[in-house]
This record gives structure tokens, C-alpha cells and sequence, in this order.
């Protein structure tokens, strides 16, 4: 669980992230839906990458698939995404899945689930187009619809189904509600703010089909608690270069060093 940056580190962060490329930053009152911050184009649809994963753990909870924080714990297997290093190449439960973002597990959920079932559950969570199907001709919506393939969300849509989510608005049970809430748990910040959420990493496809690593898309969604306070948000960027630090985990850090001044201006 990551702790705050401090003051200088926040400036920094702030001054880095107006000059790069932040597409939306939204922040809503989860309880009034009163939109507190948006800055930027909102709106527009794209890959949500591994924010998916919020959807998906709701989704194995809800289902039976996955039991709590530690089960099941699966193995790796020769075939599967390695190229998120070794972390990835040991067994993982579902908090392992959500902290170090493993894609064959989220694939193991999918594979289980079947894809009618990912699209029925996708369509009634309103996430954004809901569309499974992945790479046009290559059935392979089960592994990748949502890396950079046919599964596209805007950020106004992450915010409203996050304030489903908190709101306990969505089709699926208590308990896949409360344990997507503990596996998903950021930082725990100044004032006394709980964050959950979920980074974002994926490149969008050239004109030949290839990831074009120089405008890689970064988000990082999710929802803060304060007492009886609740914000969601979302902020969704994409860089103008490459850079070796993944998107979403720059997105992430953004956040939580302005979160402190996000809140304080808006008097929360």
C-alpha cells in the first residue's frame, strides 16, 4: 500500500502532468453525483486496459470463481503473459492479481466465466460499449478485449459505474462488492482518506496493427472514503513519448500527491 509524497514531490508531480498529455480528469461526489473537478475531454472512448479488472473481480466474486483476498491461488503456465517480469510468473491469489495487474489470472476469469457471460455482465455494469468480441476475426475477446482491442470506455463511464459500484447500485452481491473494495485498496493518505482504485496501462495500434509504445494511454480509476464521504474518479492521459515507467503508475502517483489540495479546495 503506497503512503503520500510529499509536498515537493506533489509540486513536482503537478507541474509534470500539466505538461504532459492528461486527456480527462473527472471527480464526482459518489452520495450528490455532483461533479467536483473536470478538466479535459471526458467523453471520448478508449482501451480501459487494466482497469477492467475493477469490472472482472466483481464479476469472479459475484460468479463464485473467487472466494476472498487469498483464493484461489493459481499457477503460471507455459503460454501465458509473461511480460509483466517475474512477479507474474509465480502462483497468485486475487490480491497478487489486482497489486502487481496479472493478466492470465484476469484470463483465467474470463476463460471460466465464457464470453456471453463477461458481455451480460459487462452490458448491465454500463462499461462503456461492453464489447467482448476482441481483434475483429481472431476470437480472442476471452484474452485481450480490453487491452487495446474491442472493449472501450469513456471516463465519464468509468465515474458512473464506480458510483454504481459504491453506491451498491450494480446486479451483483454483497460480498463481490466488499471484496473487490479490500483487494483494490491504494493508499492511505493525509486527512484521513482511503483510496481504492485501479491503474491503466495500454498502446494504441498503428496502421499495421502494431502498439505504438510513444502514445501509450495511462489511467488510474477508483473512489476515495472519508467518513461518510465518498469521491470517485478517473484521470486518463497519453504520453507524447515513451517513457519506462508505465502510464497509469505516473497517473497514480499524480493523484494521490494532489489529492490533498484536490479535497481541500473543494472542501471536502
Amino acid at each position: 500500500m503506497l503512503r503520500y509524497i510529499s509536498g515537493i514531490s506533489a509540486l513536482f508531480l503537478m507541474c509534470s502532468a500539466a505538461q504532459a498529455g492528461t486527456l480527462c480528469t473527472l471527480i464526482a461526489d459518489a452520495h450528490t453525483q455532483k461533479v467536483i473537478m473536470k478538466k479535459g475531454e471526458c467523453s471520448q472512448r478508449v482501451t480501459p486496459a487494466s482497469t477492467f479488472k475493477i469490472a472482472l473481480s466483481l464479476m469472479g466474486y459475484d460468479a463464485g470463481f473467487l472466494k476472498d483476498a487469498t483464493t484461489p491461488t493459481l499457477t503460471y503456465k507455459a503460454g501465458d503473459p509473461d511480460w509483466g517480469g517475474a512477479m507474474w510468473l509465480r502462483p497468485t491469489n486475487p490480491n497478487d492479481w489486482i497489486k502487481y495487474s496479472v493478466v492470465w489470472y484476469s484470463q483465467r476469469i474470463t476463460h471460466h466465466l465464457g464470453e456471453p457471460r463477461v458481455r451480460d455482465y459487462a452490458q448491465a455494469f454500463g462499461f462503456g460499449n461492453a464489447d467482448i468480441s476482441g481483434d475483429p476475426g481472431k476470437q480472442n475477446g476471452l484474452d485481450r478485449a480490453w487491452i487495446s482491442s474491442s472493449l472501450k470506455i469513456s471516463p465519464v463511464e468509468q465515474v458512473d459505474f464506480l458510483t454504481k459500484l459504491v453506491n451498491r447500485q450494480l446486479p451483483v452481491s454483497q460480498h463481490a462488492v466488499e471484496m473487490t473494495s479490500r483487494i483494490t485498496e491504494v493508499a492511505q493518505l493525509p486527512g484521513g482518506w482511503e483510496v481504492h482504485g485501479k491503474t491503466g496501462t495500454a498502446f494504441p495500434r498503428d496502421a499495421n496493427g502494431e502498439s505504438d509504445e510513444a502514445h501509450g494511454y495511462g489511467w488510474f480509476v477508483g473512489w476515495a472514503t472519508k467518513g461518510n464521504q465518498t469521491l470517485v474518479f478517473t484521470r486518463l492521459r497519453q504520453d507524447e513519448q515513451a517513457d519506462p515507467m508505465p502510464a497509469g503508475k505516473r497517473v497514480r502517483d499524480e493523484i494521490l500527491a494532489e489529492w490533498p489540495e484536490i479535497t481541500t479546495s473543494y472542501g471536502k
